[in-house]
């Protein structure tokens, strides 16, 4: 699994994250797998795990995100 992660500095030349882009080397079936995991994972699931609310949000979001860009290369269960 490759992590990059890029990053801004503000006028006090403090770096800020904008984005982290994940790209990961999966066997067809774990592909399947993490598709069906992030189907099926829901707002109680993350709540249990999250620190808040908010954090929940952005988990289910995360998941999402994953989700989708799984369907965009074929794993995407119904």
């Amino acid at each position: 699994m490759a992590l990059a992660v890029s990053a801004r500095h503000n006028s006090k030349g403090t770096a800020t994250m904008e984005h982290v882009i994940v790209t990961v080397d999966l066997p067809p079936e774990q592909a399947w797998a993490l598709a069906q995991l992030v189907k099926r994972i829901g707002w109680a699931e993350c709540l249990s795990l999250a620190e808040n609310a908010e954090q929940t949000g952005l988990m289910i979001q995360a998941a999402e995100r994953v989700r989708r860009a799984l369907a965009e290369v074929g794993y995407s269960p119904r």
